[in-house]
């Protein structure tokens, strides 16, 4: 068991070595702290001095990543083998990414000329939609994208395209419906204009239950608006779906069907024919350039020494908390508003993919694995949610997500964004001292509190792909660590029967007395 072997032990003993070391004592040991405790990638740069680091506590943690083989599973990704065991399947997302003389192997097959097919055929499309060559049924251009989807075919590209709303298309709007609640679909449709509208439907399989009902009831709205006249639909329709039968019998034409294969997990799929909505949104080259800075992440976590290495280096500090501070939680703080949704983006990320409590072999395990992930935007943040950050009982280490250069013109705003970050990381660190009246000074609060920063030069469409491809492989190395599959969700998965389960027993009037409680919803 991992709790048991020797890397493990050799951290729990550092954790009773140090457990009472101030972080500034970190820094008082080591003038160049910050020098020796960052690292940088492209113009991305990862500082984590504010933690409780040194070379021995590194160097041991390292120990418990070659301990796992980490590198040994990042190579059997990277190659295509079946890491998915629990469902038989490669996880290949990385080669969504891949330059077009690349090689990703998936049982015996190189899969990336497929891939830039069907990117071609989203660029062609995309392009005919922006020319005004696409238009529809009454020959007006279309000027509004409905992406309908949940989970990942909605976290991710919405994250996205609100990330890039600066690069955003002029005379597109976007929208995303993906709550089963009417309200949420009906909010947008009072919006939108049918005869200039592109509804996306998102959905791997064509049968999720709640974006096939939003999809049912946004074509139902849109035949009113069009007069009934069926043809209508193939204009204004779009499947992101592997099911081309079930799109094709909801009326969408073959050549508005774009697939993508079943080793793209869907917190990993915006990479894929479901990112159609962000290449819509923005534009085909700033796609493209997203994929370009995922790519340039990918080639970091697979050539980096794993000291050197940023992925590896968040996992192992997230590991170090998690695991032997005992911190249950990662608050995810941006000060960028534009990456409002990233902290929403990653609760899945992360918690779908390491909410787990069995390891890969279907043992249940004694250690903690995944965090409570959460966070919003600076400064908003700090006027709610920080003052327990900073002086609760439960210890959060953070992550801050800082850009250097912000919208032009407004460099003032800038200036004090990033100052407020700078002084949130050094009031978790130092805390603050207080003298009384007598003269004697206590502590208001004793800091000594970790965080990392995230810092981009500017937030673009290669350096979002870099940062999303850094969480992306961190959450992974975190999972192989921790000897658990990553990339099934079976609870997820039993919610979904159950709530078929009780459907179909509502519309039967067969609830049983236990579910009585669903039949005061039923009256």
């Amino acid at each position: 068991m991992l709790n048991n072997s020797p890397a493990w032990s050799a951290l729990k003993d550092f954790h009773l070595q140090y457990k009472d070391t101030h972080l500034t004592h970190f820094f008082n040991e080591d003038d160049h702290r910050f020098k020796n405790y960052h690292l940088d990638h492209d113009d991305l740069i990862f500082d984590y001095s504010r933690t409780h680091l040194n070379s021995s506590i590194k160097s041991a943690l390292i120990a418990l990543a070659k301990q796992q083989n980490l590198e040994e599973w990042r190579d059997k990704m990277f190659a295509g083998e079946k890491i998915n065991i629990t469902e038989n399947r490669s996880v290949l997302h990385t080669a969504l990414r891949a330059q077009k003389d690349d090689v990703f192997m998936h049982d015996g097959e190189n899969v990336v000329p497929e891939i830039h097919d069907i990117l071609e055929r989203m660029e062609h499309f995309t392009n005919a939609i922006h020319d005004g060559k696409a238009t529809g049924y009454t020959g007006k251009k279309i000027d509004t994208i409905v992406n309908i989807g949940i989970g990942g075919s909605d976290l991710g590209p919405y994250m996205v395209c609100e990330a890039l709303r600066n690069y955003k298309k002029e005379g597109i709007n976007s929208f995303f419906v993906s709550n089963v609640d009417a309200e949420h679909l009906l909010s947008v449709l009072d919006q939108i204009n049918a005869e200039t509208t592109l509804f996306l439907i998102a959905s791997k399989t064509f049968t999720t239950q709640e974006t096939m009902t939003n999809a049912q009831s946004a074509k139902d709205w849109f035949l009113k608006q069009a007069g009934n006249d069926s043809d209508a639909v193939s204009k204004h329709f779009i499947a992101l779906s592997t099911n081309q039968k079930a799109a094709e019998a909801f009326g969408i034409l073959p050549e508005n069907i774009f697939p993508f294969r079943d080793w793209v997990g869907g917190r990993y799929s915006l990479w894929s024919a479901i990112g159609l909505s962000i290449a819509l949104s923005v534009g085909f080259d700033d796609f493209r350039s997203l994929l370009a800075g995922a790519r340039s992440m990918d080639h970091h976590f697979k050539t980096a020494p794993l000291d050197q290495n940023i992925p590896v280096m968040m996992a192992l500090i997230g590991i170090w908390y998690r695991n032997f501070w005992d911190m249950d939680s990662l608050a995810v703080l941006p000060y960028a508003q534009n990456l409002h949704r990233f902290p929403a983006f990653l609760q899945q990320l992360d918690m779908e993919s390491n909410g787990k409590s069995v390891d890969r072999g279907g043992n249940m395990i004694s250690y903690n694995t995944g965090p409570i992930v959460f966070g919003e935007p600076g400064t908003n943040g700090q006027h709610a949610f920080y003052q327990l950050i900073h002086q609760g009982t439960t210890i959060i280490p953070c992550d801050f997500i800082g850009i250097k250069n912000g919208a032009a013109g407004y460099e003032d705003h800038q200036t004090k964004l990033n100052a407020n970050m700078i002084a949130q990381t050094t009031a978790l660190m130092n805390g603050r001292s207080i003298e009384d009246s007598d003269g004697k000074t206590y502590k208001s609060f004793q800091g000594n509190r970790p965080s990392n920063i995230i810092l981009l030069s500017k937030l673009s469409p290669y350096s979002l792909g870099q940062l999303i491809a850094l969480y992306e492989h961190k959450v992974f190395a975190q999972g192989i660590i921790w000897n658990i599959n990553s990339f099934d969700q079976w609870g997820v998965e039993l919610g979904k029967v159950l709530t078929a389960d009780i459907l179909q027993k509502i519309n039967s009037d067969s609830l049983s007395t236990e579910n009585i409680h669903y039949k005061i919803f039923k009256s």
